[in-house]
């Protein structure tokens, strides 16, 4: 008897449980090259466990990571090496932030758990002129091209999962501990009001259910005035 498909997806989510792999750590590195090779000062909005913090520390002054779990931020304080040029404090950004201004802004799987405009709006006005804001986010899938991307992701998600946990099961990684919820905003509606609050950002959809946005802060600091860039302007870092 051929398993029906519910019975299959069943067994897909037991073995994915038993070869967990972090999804957003998989952006990691994708993050760095969307960014200047030494910057100043940078944020990571929900910066969990601190995995992206101590990453960007490597290119940055001093980064700041921030996060409203106070168990999960006494963690990165932990794992994170002494001396550093990183630091964690507990902080909800869905009703203050740090003021900055900041080089770097990053936030990766945090946005869909706050209001996403006025977030965006707050990320914008802590951006440094000249400054990069990265977004790795989740969206809920609406379209056929949502649905044919998981539908790919779903076994190359399993190949990672085993591929990364050989020869043997392993352990939720520590970065896999944090709160989660699921995305409510599909990715058209998060394009139109990114775009909306960020001219000329740069959304793409990714696989393992991921989207990522990027804008740079073209204000001038001497004239103050906001040049958008050519969204037809190739750029590799998309890559």
């Amino acid at each position: 008897m051929r398993p029906s498909p519910r019975r299959a997806l069943q067994a897909l989510d037991r073995f994915n449980a038993a070869h967990p792999w972090d999804h957003n750590a998989h952006y990691h590195r994708w993050i760095l090259r969307q960014l200047p090779r030494r910057f100043g000062s940078a944020l990571d909005v929900g910066s969990g466990t601190g995995d992206l913090a101590r990453l960007l520390a490597t290119r940055a002054d001093h980064v700041l990571g921030v996060d409203s779990d106070p168990a999960i931020t006494a963690r990165a304080r932990a794992l994170t090496p002494e001396p550093t040029r990183t630091s964690f404090t507990v902080m909800d950004a869905a009703t203050e932030l740090p003021a900055g201004p900041f080089d770097v802004i990053t936030c990766v799987a945090t946005l869909h758990h706050l209001p996403f405009t006025e977030t965006l709006h707050a990320f914008r006005s802590r951006l440094a002129p000249g400054g990069t804001l990265v977004v790795v986010g989740l969206y809920r899938p609406a379209t056929l091209t949502d649905h044919a991307l998981g539908a790919i992701a779903a076994p190359l998600n399993a190949a990672a999962g085993w591929l990364k946990n050989r020869p043997r099961r392993a352990p939720r990684p520590a970065s896999m501990t944090a709160r989660t919820r699921p995305a409510d905003m599909p990715f058209t509606d998060i394009t139109e009001a990114a775009r909306a609050t960020l001219p000329g950002a740069r959304l793409h959809r990714r696989l393992f259910w991921r989207y990522t946005l990027t804008w740079t802060n073209r204000v001038s600091s001497r004239l103050g005035v906001w040049t958008p860039a050519d969204p037809e302007e190739p750029c590799d870092r998309d890559r």
